[in-house]
């Protein structure tokens, strides 16, 4: 099986104001006389170091079960970075889906041969990290148009902002959640339940009639293990050839 390489790129947002460490997957097939699908990845260094991200996705490309794919990883500073960006609440929030939209993307396709369409273009994240690729999606329609949420932080500012967005009938979402995450210990060491908001955004998904979804409550918990066992299938049906 042939593997892709990792690439380690210092961003530097001047909506941020900050350097980032971008980890960027390049397919071994990459060739600039083929166009590109885009993952973007918050939490993005776990998706890489913990998640083996890059390595699904050489096994699904060398089996030609998705297509042509790069993948994005933006990591997070420490713990409190992760709330001030991720949460709708936090301090930083705002100035993150901005950066997300109209400083990462237009670079992205600037130095790749990507396919510049929402239709070709996602975002993954896990728990806090699924909550603002959620939020991305939803507030810039014409940039994203699939998401995957693995146990997504949902809480009343989030279910407000799903409730009061206008339905983006073309967004493809796939949610799963773990069944032991009725108890779930978070990244921060308190105990939440994950579960039970993850079915109240389900059924309001439901409720505002999006059409492409997937949604599954798997053998899991709120951790790594879970959300690398299910990586496989939500890279092979969201990007599907």
């Amino acid at each position: 099986m042939e593997k892709g390489t990792i690439q380690k790129i210092t961003f530097y947002s001047t909506s941020l104001e900050e350097n980032l460490e971008l980890f960027v997957y390049i397919p071994a097939n990459y060739t600039p006389l083929n166009k590109y699908n885009t993952l973007i990845a918050s939490d993005g260094k776990d998706y890489f170091q913990l998640g083996g991200i890059s390595h699904v996705a050489d096994e699904l490309l060398d089996n030609y079960e998705i297509e042509n794919l790069i993948i994005v990883g933006i990591p997070y500073k420490d713990a409190l970075d992760r709330k001030k960006k991720y949460l709708p609440t936090g301090e930083k929030h705002e100035t993150y889906l901005k950066f997300l939209a109209h400083e990462l993307v237009p670079f992205i396709d600037s130095e790749y041969s990507t396919i510049e369409l929402s239709s070709c273009r996602g975002l993954i994240g896990d728990s806090m990290a699924a909550t603002v690729s959620l939020l991305a999606a939803l507030k810039y329609p014409n940039i994203f148009g699939k998401v995957i949420l693995q146990s997504p932080y949902v809480d009343e500012h989030v279910l407000k902002i799903v409730e009061e967005t206008e339905t983006r009938e073309s967004l493809m979402i796939y949610q799963t959640v773990g069944e032991q995450e009725l108890k779930a210990i978070t990244f921060y060491k308190e105990i939440k339940d994950f579960l039970t908001p993850n079915r109240k955004l389900h059924e309001l998904l439901v409720a505002k009639n999006y059409q492409h979804m997937f949604y599954e409550e798997i053998d899991g918990n709120h951790n790594w293990k879970s959300w690398k066992s299910d990586l496989k299938r939500a890279l092979s049906k969201t990007f599907s050839i």
